[in-house]
């Protein structure tokens, strides 16, 4: 059920001070009547009565809650629609090896990835997504869904050493190109994220792409990483992880030819601004028409409020002017 007016619904609040200002005005409601002694009514038993002179006051707080469902308007929908979107079939690839801590990004390169992924993903709501992460290997963080709720749940709960550290380009490609060979959109693309170059797999980067060029999915690669050099993270003797400056070293020619051969783009970004342009190029880039069928019909559904409304109301009057009935 759905409201027309939803905003309606906070007059119910009213009700508790109502409540509040009855049971106050009870405890300081006495009749008087002056006796030279209260002791023949000292045993007198409670009435049923007297408790049911509160049952009015529920009544008319009940008729008043019923009267605000009505004025916002409760609604079912049940009726079929069609309109045409923009929509593709997405693989976000995510390098999470480790160093993607290093600290040239704000925290790191690993949290400003996911962060900027993260938002690609909830502006992309008609698009069927799927994330792969690779390092020494490559697997299937969320198959290709639909579901933003799943996707952007997966990447806040993505943590790093959950595989063997290294880089395998290719193999996160080609887990990609898995996820995509099923999908029945006319466009298909992998977003490759990475800050390094492939040092081990069983699948080269330049295969890779070739097989996804033969499948016409685009790959649009992004090396990740400041120009010069960058804090990353190095172990010491003792077991302690400490950040030292090294060199920072990405296969751009690697990630241009992959792009290159499969229609897509390259791009550098090298701060967390740049990788928000990045992600917001490629968003514009990928667009295609698509036809989307939506169920949903429109009908008010506030008679039964209405009656119940009404039904208080005569009840209390029914109540208080026979059985609870009283002389001026």
């Amino acid at each position: 059920m759905h409201f027309a007016h939803p905003h309606f619904l906070w007059t119910l609040l009213v009700l508790v001070p109502l409540t509040v200002w009855y049971i106050l005005k009870q405890r300081r409601l006495h009749a008087t009547l002056s006796l030279s002694t209260t002791a023949p009514f000292a045993k007198l038993p409670r009435t049923w009565k007297q408790y049911l002179r509160h049952v009015l006051f529920l009544l008319r707080m009940a008729a008043l809650a019923c009267l605000i469902i009505v004025m916002a308007r409760p609604q079912l929908r049940d009726n079929w629609r069609t309109t045409s979107t923009e929509g593709t079939d997405i693989v976000l690839a995510m390098d999470v090896s480790s160093s993607m801590l290093a600290r040239d990004f704000d925290p790191d390169r690993f949290e400003a990835a996911k962060d900027v992924a993260a938002r690609f993903i909830s502006g992309r709501e008609s698009d069927n997504i799927g994330i792969v992460i690779f390092a020494g290997e490559s697997l299937t963080g969320v198959p290709m869904t639909v579901d933003r709720a799943v996707l952007l749940q997966y990447l806040q709960n993505l943590s790093m050493n959950v595989l063997e550290d290294g880089t395998a380009i290719g193999d996160g490609i080609a887990t990609s190109l898995n996820r995509l060979k099923e999908g029945k959109a006319k466009s298909k693309s992998i977003i490759l994220l990475t800050d390094g170059s492939n040092n081990t797999g069983t699948v080269a980067p330049l295969t890779a792409a070739d097989v996804a060029k033969e499948l016409g999915v685009k790959i649009y690669t992004i090396g990740i990483g400041t120009n010069g050099s960058a804090p990353y993270p190095t172990r010491t003797i003792t077991g302690r992880i400490e950040f030292q400056p090294q060199p920072v070293v990405i296969d751009e020619g690697t990630l241009q030819s992959i792009a290159n051969s499969t229609g897509g783009k390259y791009f550098r970004a090298t701060n967390n601004k740049v990788l928000e342009d990045v992600f917001a190029e490629i968003d514009a880039l990928e667009k295609t028409r698509m036809d989307v069928r939506h169920f949903s019909h429109t009908e008010d559904n506030y008679m039964l409020w209405a009656w119940l409304a009404f039904a208080f109301f005569a009840l209390e009057l029914i109540i208080r002017y026979t059985i609870l009935r009283t002389i001026p």
